[in-house]
């Protein structure tokens, strides 16, 4: 008996020696492999097989058509990007670079969804362009993510609808609340967006005509989301004066429309509210043991970046920006925003006056008359004009036909530390994937575009230690997968899309700055999307494999 089972051992050792050796795609070799779980990187190898990833652990006898040696690396999934404004960067240049050298693989839209529009909003939104210049073919949120792929992208993406998009569509940009017929309706274009794939719905409650909706319109926006198990995320109403009782208005459509909900970019903006922090975190984690899912978001700088519009009330920006724009010419009217200009209202977010002029920086102009102001604080040019920093705000949004990009200096570096470190945030650059090249480096941008999440790996998680990798690469990867609700992302596990990150974490580094924005991020040596390499020994490789990734409510067009 035991010559007989020694004998079937041999034979079966034999056979299995002369099995042919495994052959795939691509294989990873020899890399500290973090799966996005959150546990340490392990060195073992991996192979992608079409679209997918298909084995971890030890390939040695396995072959790759090509094969890399990822020794001394880190191999993750794919980085997802929370918050992304590269809706028309990406028409404009599909490679997506400032991103794709960053490990991002997946640009989450829709704090300004791109549909459903109108005819009215398709015209407002072709005037309303800038350098980058796009025919606007769709009407729905999922026409235009199609339309998106279809003209090629190296990332893939998704995009939440928006609610002030579906509120345009229906009242415009006045200030009233909508009536039956039109929440009915408004309600409609919510429940087809979620039927197309978006993953939610959004509110932005700072900007016109955003800050217009009350909280019980927002409810009944967030309940069709719900419905489709969608989440609700917010630029709240407040990220200064009264953040706490933002985060109670969030936390209130949370339990009332029975929805995930997450806060965009957290933050405590003004120094005189950096002390909030600790309260505003306390409020989110009693919710979330309360048995809410409440998440939030962030980027990794202590300035923001938006529009001179921040630094003015909502009422001057009644209808859209031709009616500001004509406000802005009248004598009176200037002299009353003079004044509240200068007030630190709990009122409104004015985020000028928690910058000041000095923290206010010009980045992004239409006019390319007024370009050679990009890079100055609004202080030095007011000073150049020799007006006030009222006037020439008000002076620069008429003259350049736009609200005009500045950055706001806001944060307390050692709340960004803290935030960093809680374990429910993940990451959103809040800003454009964009190149160092072509129409991108016609005005200046904030250094994030190039740099959001280089900078976490590099400063904060190498340099600071403030959470270790394996940490670092959970609240990039299968965190934010997971809040989204998306299947078979944010991990590397077999059977996983294989987006697919390869960096060196003794080296990540951005190097963009306040002055020399357009500047890429390094360290990220190779990364495939969708199996496909588009990032290779650190340079683009041109491919555009980038897919929609729909959200939980997707109902495939037959």
């Amino acid at each position: 008996m035991t010559s007989r089972i020694c004998s079937l051992i041999a034979m079966a050792l034999a056979a299995t020696a002369c099995s042919p050796a495994p052959q795939y795609d691509v294989v990873i070799r020899h890399g500290a492999v973090y799966d996005g779980t959150g546990v340490a990187g392990v060195v073992e190898d991996l192979a992608i097989q079409g679209d997918r990833i298909v084995a971890l652990g030890d390939l040695s006898r396995a072959h790759g058509r090509q094969e890399f040696d990822a020794t001394g690396l880190a191999v993750a999934p794919g980085f997802i990007n929370m918050l992304s404004h590269s809706e028309s960067s990406l028409l404009a240049d599909g490679r997506s670079q400032g991103a794709i050298r960053q490990g991002v693989t997946l640009e989450v839209f829709g704090e300004s969804s791109m549909g459903p529009l109108n005819e009215q909003m398709k015209n407002d939104q072709a005037a309303r362009q800038g350098d980058i210049k796009y025919d606007i073919t769709w009407t729905t949120l999922g026409e235009y993510l199609d339309h998106l792929v279809a003209s090629g992208t190296s990332s893939n993406v998704a995009s939440f609808v928006s609610a002030a998009t579906v509120r345009i569509n229906e009242i415009g940009y006045v200030n009233r609340p909508p009536t039956k017929e039109e929440l009915d309706r408004m309600r409609g274009h919510v429940k087809v967006a979620m039927d197309e794939g978006a993953m939610g719905l959004t509110s932005a409650l700072i900007y016109t005509p955003g800050t217009f909706a009350k909280t019980d319109e927002l409810i009944e926006l967030a309940k069709v989301a719900s419905a489709s198990g969608g989440m609700y995320i917010s630029h709240m109403r407040s990220e200064g004066n009264r953040l706490l009782e933002a985060i109670d208005e969030l936390l209130t459509i949370a339990r009332s429309a029975n929805i995930r909900a997450e806060i965009y970019h957290l933050k405590a903006g003004g120094q005189q509210n950096w002390s909030k922090l600790d309260a505003a975190i306390a409020k989110v984690e009693a919710a979330r043991k309360e048995g809410l899912d409440i998440t939030a978001d962030m980027y990794t700088y202590t300035a923001g970046s938006t529009g001179l519009d921040a630094a003015m009330p909502p009422w001057v920006q009644e209808g859209g920006y031709n009616a500001w724009a004509a406000r802005l010419r009248d004598p009176k009217i200037r002299d009353r925003l003079r004044r509240e200009m200068l007030v630190n209202s709990d009122e409104w977010e004015n985020l000028m006056v928690q910058a000041g002029g000095e923290g206010t920086l010009l980045v992004g102009f239409r006019n390319e008359a007024l370009r050679v102001n990009a890079g100055k604080r609004l202080a030095q040019v007011a000073k150049e004009r020799g007006k006030s920093i009222q006037d020439t705000a008000m002076d620069l949004v008429v003259e350049d036909g736009s609200r005009v990009q500045v950055v706001y200096f806001l944060m307390s570096e050692d709340n960004v530390r803290r935030q960093i470190a809680l374990p429910w945030v993940s990451f959103g650059a809040d800003a454009s994937s964009m190149a160092t090249e072509g129409v991108f480096i016609k005005t200046s941008t904030h250094p994030r575009s190039y740099g959001n999440v280089a900078r976490l790996l590099g400063k904060y998680v190498r340099d600071e230690k403030v959470i270790p990798l394996e940490e670092a690469v959970r609240k990039l990867t299968s965190l934010p997968a997971a809040t989204l609700r998306i299947k078979e992302r944010g991990r590397l596990a077999s059977g996983y899309f294989a987006d697919v990150v390869v960096f060196d974490p003794m080296t990540i580094n951005e190097h963009g700055t306040y002055e020399k924005p357009h500047q890429y991020a390094t360290g990220v040596k190779h990364v495939w999307v969708n199996g496909v390499q588009v990032l290779r020994d650190g340079d683009h490789t041109g491919a555009k494999p980038g897919r929609v990734v729909r959200g939980p409510g997707w109902k495939a067009r037959t």
